[in-house]
């Protein structure tokens, strides 16, 4: 072997190390946002506000039976991108005696179940609630603005049913509508199915979603070269 390839060789070799040194670095793409999820209280709206907890200070709404989803409970859905987790807290409605409480005749069962319905009467889920109800202890709160001792009202919640509902992505509002209520006593039960009756009760309502990606910036398309345009008229002098 020539000295003289050897030495060819060597120049190659240390021209290609060099050139692979100096090379400029390949750019890693610029990492994705990570989007974490909001979780907010949703715009509602309520027909039927049952009132405010005079303990909790928590808004009940009550939930009507029906057929019509604009007739329910109203929930707006901001724009979001995929599925909308929705939670509420469900409850029974118990109107309180406290003389049915002293003579131990104030046993009651409920079972309430409502459903959560697109705005097109499509089924989403359900939702069911079901306690017993024996003395005054039994209730969530008492509910203010009415003409009882305390200016309390004789409906109030009682039973806590907590309910985690996902909503598909395309969907922009949704309705909480009463479907049944079966109520158990001493001296039997009976169904109610019919609608317009408030059946049930909702409060603590939250959304958790992930917004939407920022609209992209609109492209600029290069405009036309300003500048003078044509001479104007003078004309050649007569």
């Amino acid at each position: 072997m020539s000295m003289r390839w050897l030495a060819m060789t060597f120049v190659v070799l240390q021209t290609a190390s060099t050139s692979a040194q100096t090379r400029a670095p390949v750019r890693k793409p610029a990492p994705v946002p990570v989007v974490a999820p909001l979780t907010v209280v949703p715009d509602m709206t309520c027909p039927t506000p049952l009132g405010v907890g005079v303990n909790t200070k928590e808004a009940f709404c009550d939930v009507m039976t029906g057929r019509d989803p604009a007739d329910g409970v109203l929930i707006k859905l901001p724009p979001h991108k995929g599925p909308v987790q929705l939670t509420f807290d469900l409850h029974n409605r118990h109107t309180y005696s406290e003389e049915q409480v002293k003579a131990n005749r104030a046993y009651t069962r409920y079972t309430a179940t409502i459903g959560v319905l697109t705005m097109d009467n499509t089924l989403i889920s359900r939702a069911v609630v079901q306690n017993e109800f024996r003395k005054a202890s039994d209730l969530i709160d008492r509910v203010g603005g009415g003409a009882g001792p305390g200016g309390v009202k004789a409906v109030a919640p009682t039973g806590t049913e907590p309910i985690a509902i996902t909503i598909p992505e395309g969907e922009d509002q949704v309705s909480l509508l009463g479907e049944k209520l079966t109520v158990e006593r001493s001296d039997g039960s009976a169904t109610y199915t019919s609608p317009g009756r408030p059946i049930a009760v909702v409060s603590n309502v939250m959304i958790e979603y992930l917004p939407p990606p920022p609209p992209k910036p609109p492209v600029r398309r290069p405009g036309r070269a300003g500048g003078a345009g044509r001479a104007g008229g003078a004309g050649r002098a007569g």
